[in-house]
């Protein structure tokens, strides 16, 4: 299994739509093949170290994950988080 975790920082003027960006990663949740699970959520803290918003994903194998760069499902999610990310950090790794 591959485990996919992405932070992100959010432009200061799309902060607000923070609430729906995580909706639209739940949105995908179920509608990928190989993919096991999912969570996301907003930073509660708030630290001079925190990232405003985490991705977590699970899949079934690498071929899965890499399905999932590709994925219909996932395009239009990730097309957003281009336009209002201002940076964004992750890690993959088997589980």
């Amino acid at each position: 299994m591959i485990r996919h975790i992405v932070l992100f920082k959010i432009k200061e003027e799309y902060r607000d739509e923070i609430p729906q960006l995580v909706e639209n990663f739940y949105g995908m949740k179920g509608k990928i093949e190989g993919m096991l699970d999912l969570e996301a959520g907003q930073d509660v803290l708030h630290s001079a170290r925190s990232y405003d918003l985490a991705l977590i994903t699970v899949f079934d194998s690498m071929a899965s994950f890499q399905a999932y760069q590709t994925h219909p499902v996932h395009q239009p999610v990730r097309k957003r988080m281009h336009e209002v990310r201002s940076a964004s950090v992750a890690c993959d790794f088997e589980v």
